[in-house]
């Protein structure tokens, strides 16, 4: 299976969101619901759920986490401070670029890409790597941008947004080694089967209200941040701090899988760079089909 067989499913429900905005096959108002739906609920539980049963035993391999987490961290803080010093960007479009350049799709792409390439031991390598993937980002972003002034408006988006609330619940109820009942567990992974596919039309019926057209050259030079420069970047680290051949393929192709859906939730969260995020989304998923082969050829 290649990298764009994987890689077609997704671009067709994204395909198949805008063409039912654009010819009206869904109403305006039910891809509202939809979206609600879709964003406040589907998301979350996925998000809890993952968390909630993610392996933290194995966290203490550190050289391994550093080597994706601290070419993640530097280059997010790059971006922004290149966003807000040379650009003049307003901080929640700063916090929302760099999100866009840092972000990567893992369980949706890079997961079976590895798998396929390296097989279940890498695969299970992946889920100790994740953990904090999103908490770590989406903290970052959320804090980064706001506005300093009222510490309240600091705090709020962090307490009140769905996913980072889901991510901490699911973190805090694992650490404490809360058990849920398997009748609910069962329940909650029924309402989250639809959050990723449904965030995926979403981002497609979104694409038509947005025009990417005109986001094409952002979406462009943030594909080459988060498809070329930090693989890169990870790879370097990882064979840096003599990682194992397998460790260094594991984190370079995590790193090289294109822009996860869910930083668009956020950029739609703070209000900022939505469009640029939604087009960065669907440019860099097609250009990673080059991009994710060309990886695969230089590692495996």
């Amino acid at each position: 299976m290649s990298p764009f067989e994987i890689l077609f499913p997704l671009i067709f429900i994204v395909l198949s969101g805008f063409f039912s905005a654009k010819s009206g096959f869904i109403p305006v108002k039910q891809l509202d619901g939809l979206r609600t739906f879709i964003f406040n609920l589907c998301i979350p539980l996925l998000l809890f759920s993952s968390m909630l049963k993610a392996d933290l035993s194995n966290l203490a391999a550190g050289p391994l986490l550093l080597s994706f987490y601290l070419p993640v961290a530097l280059t997010y803080l790059l971006l922004y401070t290149f966003l807000l010093n040379l650009l003049k960007c307003p901080k929640a479009d700063g916090a929302s670029l760099a999100l866009g350049g840092t972000y990567s799709n893992t369980v949706l792409v890079g997961l079976p890409i590895i798998l396929m390439a390296l097989g279940e031991q890498a695969g299970a390598m992946v889920f100790m790597i994740i953990t904090f993937h999103s908490l770590m980002l989406f903290f970052m972003t959320f804090s980064l941008a706001a506005n300093n002034q009222n510490k309240i408006d600091t705090l709020k988006p962090l307490l009140l947004n769905p996913i980072v609330v889901s991510i901490t619940c699911g973190l805090v109820f694992n650490l404490a080694q809360v058990e849920l009942p398997n009748l609910l567990m069962e329940s909650m992974s029924w309402l989250a089967q639809p959050a990723i596919p449904g965030a995926l039309f979403m981002l497609g019926a979104s694409l038509l209200q947005y025009g990417v057209k005109g986001q094409l050259k952002g979406a462009l030079w943030l594909s080459m941040v988060k498809l070329v420069l930090l693989p890169a970047l990870v790879y370097y680290f990882a064979t840096f701090l003599g990682l194992t051949t397998q460790q260094v393929q594991v984190v370079t192709l995590m790193s090289a899988s294109p822009l996860g859906v869910n930083a668009y939730l956020v950029a739609r969260q703070l209000d900022s760079q939505q469009a640029t995020l939604a087009a960065t989304v669907v440019l860099s998923t097609l250009l990673s089909t080059v991009s994710l082969t060309v990886w695969l050829y230089f590692l495996v």
